[in-house]
């Protein structure tokens, strides 16, 4: 699930899950189809992959993190 508003790009949790890795770190440029982070939900592993072009401005989840459906992982600019 993702958000788009004034060329800030929001990659949000699509599940309720656990935050197994983060795969990027800020100011990395990221390509569109690129693991970003990897969730875990129901004992499977999911990968979370950009929809957007261009630079990592905000993390806003951690290892070890129980996110919800709809909270923001990743903020792409």
């Amino acid at each position: 699930m993702s958000s788009r508003s004034s060329g800030v790009h929001d990659i949000r949790a699509e599940m309720v899950a656990n935050v197994l890795s983060i795969q990027v770190a800020v100011g990395e440029q990221v390509d569109v189809g690129q693991q970003l982070v990897l969730l875990e939900s129901m004992k499977m592993e999911i990968p979370v992959l950009s929809d957007a072009a261009g630079k990592v401005i905000e993390i806003a989840v951690a290892p070890g993190d129980v996110i919800q459906e709809g909270d923001l992982l990743i903020r792409v600019g």
